[in-house]
């Protein structure tokens, strides 16, 4: 999951999902990978995101020894790696900044008028 990269930010995570269409890719499942997944995901926010693409199959609270669960690992791997974005956006939490997707790829860029703050922001702080 991304965070906004407008630089002042501090409550850019996670991003909001708005959804025009979602795509299932077929994608084999690989427990080992989704076992070393496991501790690095902010689970709030797969739950959160997986929710507002429609997939509601997560549970809100986990803990490692569900990963013993080929049943917890399916769910885990469809939210995972299996549904994608086609379409929709990105939003920040903070600022409201929306970040088109558009097959499936987030426009992250800056407008000028961000960057010129950003570099601005940057400049001064090494004054």
């Amino acid at each position: 999951m991304l965070s906004s990269n407008i630089k002042g930010v501090t409550n850019g995570f996670p991003l909001r999902i708005q959804v025009q269409k979602v795509v299932e890719r077929e994608v084999e499942l690989n427990p080992d990978f989704l076992k070393s997944m496991f501790s690095k995901i902010d689970w709030k926010a797969l739950v959160d995101a997986s929710r507002s693409i429609g997939y509601t199959e997560l549970p809100d609270e986990v803990d490692p020894s569900m990963l013993d669960s080929d049943e917890f690992l399916r769910r885990f791997h469809h939210a995972l790696l299996q549904l994608h974005i086609e379409e929709g956006a990105l939003f920040c939490p903070e600022t409201g900044r929306r970040f088109p997707v558009i097959k499936g790829i987030p426009n992250m860029l800056l407008n000028e008028d961000e960057f010129l703050k950003f570099l601005n922001i940057a400049v001064c702080a090494h004054v």
